[in-house]
């Protein structure tokens, strides 16, 4: 009998792709939701990509409470811990998301642990190994780098991931789980959406396409498929070598002007609205006095920086698809969804 795998944030992007997977592979999959009433959403985002939807459960679990993280896990040794807030906005307090994110996270391992589960997948991000940090250009950050987070440019969401990501591994190296750790840290995620409930990364795709910037500021960005993430989190979690070990999860760098230009080339009618002009790094750092543009943003612009996936692949026979095709995917999502 194949294992139940448990996979928190049901709802999410990234989690909604990993479930998909997962039934597709024969996986009885339990998904938590901080409420129940959006069960029936999930149901039919996930029936998008798969017709196995009857192996799919649900459990309500909160990262901020205490209660039901126990009964969540129960019964399931395989645990995709993917949920974590992730808002547009900046919080006026940092705290708003560090603590849900680092707190959250510990619920769930206290809770596999207690359970006797044998792996937990935990997604973390590259904002817990590339920010706070002198820029290196021409170097692609890996495993070994991690954030600082007392370093320069750090907003809430970058320390929320590398705080909770640390707080993951020493819960592990003091505790000694019944479980094995494996994290995985995605860049922008792009690819097709399932559902009204998009992705961070992919609403910038979907201002593009609504013609909601007057130009482009000069930003890189390191890009993976969203389905490719799914499939890196599912590898991890079946394969022993993952066992105590990140995985820098993109692949490749685009211009914010290379993805607009892409998407116009794919797309010339429904993407009439995108524009192409690259803004001059002094306008936008006026609008973010007046915000309108990211404060945290405009320490990266111009900066062009890269991850190294090759554990990935040599660990793991990861093959991802190319950062062009993800962003085009997303595209074309959100087109025949009506999200633009």
């Amino acid at each position: 009998m194949t294992d139940q795998v448990l996979v928190t944030g049901a709802s999410g992007f990234i989690a909604t792709h990993c479930i998909a997977q997962l039934l597709e592979k024969g996986y009885a999959v339990r998904g938590t939701l901080r409420t129940m009433g959006r069960a029936d959403e999930v149901r039919e985002a996930v029936g998008r990509y798969t017709s196995n939807i009857g192996n799919l459960t649900f459990a309500e679990a909160d990262l901020t409470k205490d209660e039901g993280w126990r009964e969540a896990v129960q019964g399931c040794p395989l645990i995709l811990h993917v949920a974590s807030p992730f808002p547009m906005e900046v919080p006026k307090n940092e705290n708003d998301l560090i603590i849900p994110a680092r707190d959250g996270a510990l619920r769930l391992l206290r809770a596999a642990n207690e359970t006797g589960a044998r792996k937990v997948v935990l997604t973390s991000s590259m904002a817990a190994v590339a920010y706070g940090r002198k820029k290196e250009p021409g170097r692609a950050f890996n495993e070994n780098d991690w954030s600082n987070v007392k370093g320069p440019g750090m907003a809430p969401y970058t320390k929320s991931k590398t705080i909770a990501e640390k707080a993951a591994w020493d819960y592990v190296e003091k505790e000694k789980p019944s479980f094995a750790l494996a994290t995985i840290n995605p860049g922008a995620v792009f690819g097709p959406v399932l559902s009204s409930d998009i992705g961070t990364s992919v609403q910038a795709i979907q201002m593009l396409l609504q013609g909601a910037m007057p130009g482009l500021p000069r930003l890189a960005f390191p890009i993976v498929d969203v389905r490719d993430v799914a499939d890196l989190h599912i590898r991890a979690m079946e394969q022993d070598a993952a066992n105590g070990n990140r995985f820098v999860c993109v692949n490749g760098t685009l211009w914010f002007v290379e993805m607009a230009n892409a998407i116009k080339g794919r797309f010339p009618k429904e993407a009439s609205k995108v524009p192409t002009k690259v803004l001059p790094n002094l306008m936008m750092k006026i609008a973010a006095l007046v915000g309108q543009f990211p404060k945290q943003g405009v320490r990266d612009l111009g900066r062009y920086w890269q991850g190294n996936n090759t554990q990935a692949r040599t660990l793991l026979g990861w093959n991802p698809r190319s950062a062009e095709d993800a962003v085009i995917a997303t595209a074309e999502s959100l087109i025949e969804l009506k999200l633009t």
